[in-house]
């Protein structure tokens, strides 16, 4: 696609703060989600610590991938289980602080074999047919979040007046994207969660005052713990990293030799089952902006900047790291690459992770706007993995055969559980549906097409590997 500002571009610093606002919104609610799940399995999580570690974690990876990557790292949600399981076995915060090193190294021990055998391997295990579907599952699989979010808000029950902020929303950031200057059409979803939360909060004032529980939608209990008492804190706060609690829980929880293998049997099959969602993510992103970041600056280089953000932002903000859908699909439908605005969406979050108000607001924004905005976005990363296939000839029925295989598992949920966990009533090991759909679909290929490309996908890539080639990545781009 065409880019409004390339990879090494520098926006306008004030509009870039603003582009970089846009970033930050687009991925807080899930990144600050996850904390609270976790504090809900019994073990309490600060969402402003996670926040904190999410923009850490980001700039860790730019510096991994030497600043030719537009991605943002967040709170990873396929670790959730693996949390439950090993807060449910009472191995506290240091449990949950190793399980996350251990996903993290999986990454960085990968990225070193990559380093010394290359990633050829990638296209060749991994052609469009493949990746392709791969992307539109993930954009899928995600977007019951955005429609219960709308329908519910967050909640049990379901609303038309929800979903009518959601319509909103995300009409909203159409209308931004489409009708708006060039300048409006690169921050569409501060325009439409703006617009989103001023309804909300329309009907939820409308509510209080009629006695309507059901016009009731914006919560402002964020701003009541914040600003209730007045104190220093509620402006300014540090975030209560999670291994500062570990550190308070000293002897609380007992890890001995076998808890920690214990816990690497959780984390380790979870961060090699990321592997499938990192690379598409990778090849996606690839194909938004027009650069081959499998070949540079490397898979070795993205996994590495992955494990090691992960690592340390887990110790942080107590979850693990992951490239985000949500970012991909802002870079997607603004245009922005610009590494600069990633650069500047890290520093601000771990900034605002201090300030007290922000999180507040951020905290207060309804549910039913957080899923109007993600029926764009969502939407976005499934057209792309859709656009792969452009080059891919579905009249054959030996590609045909890889992409349904690949749709029907990872739509329909088809998941992979091993043994039992007594304590919290799950399996052990369970295997994604998007990870499930990748296995079936790398099988299938490799027995129809013996793993070799079709002739006009394989061209395709050849020539565009080529225009890749003559593109000088130290430089900025004209």
């Amino acid at each position: 696609m065409k880019l409004i500002y390339d990879i090494h571009d520098k926006p306008p610093f004030k509009k870039n703060v603003v582009f970089a606002f846009q970033q930050m919104i687009a991925i807080m609610a899930a990144t600050l989600l996850v904390p609270m799940i976790v504090t809900a399995y019994g073990l309490p999580a600060d969402p402003a610590a996670a926040l904190f570690g999410a923009g850490i974690g980001t700039l860790i990876y730019i510096l991994c991938t030497r600043h030719r990557s537009p991605v943002f790292l967040g709170s990873s949600f396929t670790f959730l289980g693996a949390y439950a399981a090993s807060i449910g076995q009472n191995y506290g915060y240091w449990g949950m602080l190793i399980g996350i090193a251990f996903a993290g190294l999986v990454y960085v021990i990968i990225a070193l074999i990559i380093k010394g055998v290359g990633s050829a391997w990638v296209n060749k295990l991994m052609p469009a047919v493949i990746t392709g579907p791969i992307v539109t599952i993930i954009g899928l699989s995600l977007s019951g979040t955005a429609t219960s979010w709308m329908s519910t808000n967050g909640g049990d029950t379901y609303s038309l007046l929800t979903i009518l902020v959601g319509v909103v929303t995300f009409l909203v950031i159409v209308l931004a994207s489409v009708k708006g200057s060039k300048t409006v059409k690169l921050i569409p979803f501060i325009f439409g969660i703006g617009a989103g939360y001023a309804l909300a909060l329309i009907f939820t004032l409308i509510g209080i005052a009629t006695g309507c529980e059901g016009l009731k939608m914006l919560s402002f209990q964020p701003f009541i713990d914040t600003f209730g008492t007045f104190t220093i804190r509620s402006i300014i706060d540090y975030p209560k990293f999670f291994f500062l609690k570990a550190i308070q829980t000293n002897g609380t929880y007992t890890l001995d030799a076998a808890a920690v293998a214990n816990i690497a049997l959780i984390y380790v099959p979870i961060g090699v089952v990321e592997l499938a969602q990192h690379i598409a993510d990778h090849k996606n992103l690839s194909n938004i902006i027009n650069r081959d970041l499998i070949t540079n600056p490397g898979l070795d280089k993205t996994l590495m900047g992955d494990g090691l953000g992960s690592i340390v932002g887990g110790f942080f903000g107590g979850a693990a790291n992951t490239t985000y859908g949500e970012a991909i699909g802002c870079v997607a439908i603004t245009g922005n690459a610009a590494i600069s605005t990633i650069v500047l969406a890290g520093v601000g979050c771990m900034l605002l992770s201090f300030f007290s108000p922000f999180v507040a607001v951020i905290n207060s924004i309804p549910k039913c706007v957080m899923g109007g905005a993600c029926v764009a976005l969502y939407g976005f990363i499934a057209v792309s993995g859709l656009q792969m296939l452009h080059h891919v000839n579905l009249g054959d029925n030996k590609n045909l055969f890889v992409v349904s295989a690949i749709l029907v598992c990872g739509i329909g949920g088809l998941t992979l559980e091993f043994g039992s966990n007594s304590i919290t009533g799950g399996s052990i090991l369970s295997i994604t549906s998007l990870a499930v759909a990748l296995i079936v679909g790398i099988i299938t290929n490799l027995v129809v097409n013996n793993g070799k490309m079709e002739n006009d996908e394989a061209s395709y890539l050849s020539e565009h590997a080529k225009t890749m080639a003559e593109v000088d990545l130290d430089k900025p781009a004209e």
